[in-house]
């Protein structure tokens, strides 16, 4: 049984989650690979509305994608894309990174090496992982523009999405914590945690929605 305050806090952090960008046109569109094909549809969406003139899609395969996306999330995005109507040469591959931090570097590497002039990034993830991948690039991209950019969803259709609450409110808890630990290894920039944001999060880990924390000593800088 989920109470009333662990949902209106798990709705506080998604919020917060968020980082209410208008989409604007940038030289690129980069989807960050998970097992949520609406990344890719996003991501045509926006290249349809010529935000950008070309798509990256990023990511290997894990543990939470391996059966869903057995080719790679990457590839499975890049199938997505060319389904829906966009021409291959407006889609590049980039299939082997294994965390957002892989996403950010190997996507620029690999428009480096195609030879693509970089000024601004239309950075697309599921909508709770905006800001944590915002402060990734901001951190590991620096020179360029970063507009994060979703799914345009609710809380509830998020939940509705995925059939599984407790799921979802452990994942916004995560991504939460990866906000307060990684600046200090240097994974990201660091950002300002409003304090109800804060008791939030400490509340709904009190209240045990700690599945997607990092270990203790991940935490702590060990892994």
């Amino acid at each position: 049984m989920i109470s009333a305050q662990a949902w209106k806090d798990a709705r506080l952090i998604w919020d917060y989650h968020q980082m209410h960008h208008a989409p604007k046109p940038s030289s690129v569109a980069i989807g960050l690979g998970s097992h949520d094909l609406g990344v890719a549809d996003t991501a045509v969406s926006l290249y349809e509305r010529g935000m950008a003139p070309l798509l990256v899609f990023t990511g290997a395969t894990s543990p939470t994608t391996r059966e869903r996306m057995p080719r790679g999330e990457a590839v499975h995005y890049r199938e997505r894309a060319l389904e829906l109507g966009v021409p291959s040469s407006a889609v590049l591959l980039e299939p082997y990174a294994r965390n957002t931090g892989e996403n950010i570097r190997f996507s620029k590497a690999l428009l480096e090496e195609s030879g693509v002039d970089v000024a601004s990034v239309l950075l697309i993830s599921k909508p709770y992982e905006e800001r944590r991948s915002y402060a990734t690039a901001r951190k590991l991209w620096p020179e360029v523009e970063i507009v994060s950019a979703s799914t345009p969803m609710t809380f509830s259709e998020y939940v509705d999405s995925i059939q599984d609450p407790r799921l979802v409110i452990d994942m916004l808890v995560g991504a939460l914590q990866r906000l307060l630990v990684y600046p200090d290894q240097g994974f990201m920039i660091s950002q300002s945690i409003p304090d109800d944001v804060a008791e939030a999060y400490e509340r709904l880990c009190r209240e045990g929605f700690t599945s997607r924390l990092l270990p203790a000593g991940a935490a702590r800088g060990g892994l």
